[in-house]
């Protein structure tokens, strides 16, 4: 029996040069900065009526309705005294009223 004569298939290594260049480039890119949870989650509590509970970065409590937002501040109606306007950055954090 006569041994063939088998030559590799190997890629040149210009094609492996191109191929480790194109998966540098492919890097993943960034999370989205902006997914819409947050407005997602103001739409929801407005539209249901959700009674909030709104917590200050000094500590006080604010009871009331979400109703309406936009990028730096809430309009908070409340039962119990006047409607506010709370900016977002003075927000410590916030939970729905039980």
């Amino acid at each position: 029996m006569e041994a063939a004569n088998r030559k590799l298939i190997r890629p040149s290594f210009n094609e492996l040069k191109e191929k480790m260049e194109a998966k540098r480039t492919q890097k993943k890119s960034p999370p989205p900065e902006f997914t819409n949870a947050e407005n997602f989650y103001y739409v929801k509590q407005m539209q249901l009526k959700t009674p909030m509970v709104v917590v200050l970065q000094d500590g006080e409590t604010l009871h009331g309705v979400i109703e309406w937002y936009d990028k730096c501040c809430l309009k908070i109606n409340r039962e119990v005294g006047p409607n506010l306007l709370v900016y977002k950055p003075s927000i410590k954090y916030m939970y729905k009223d039980e």
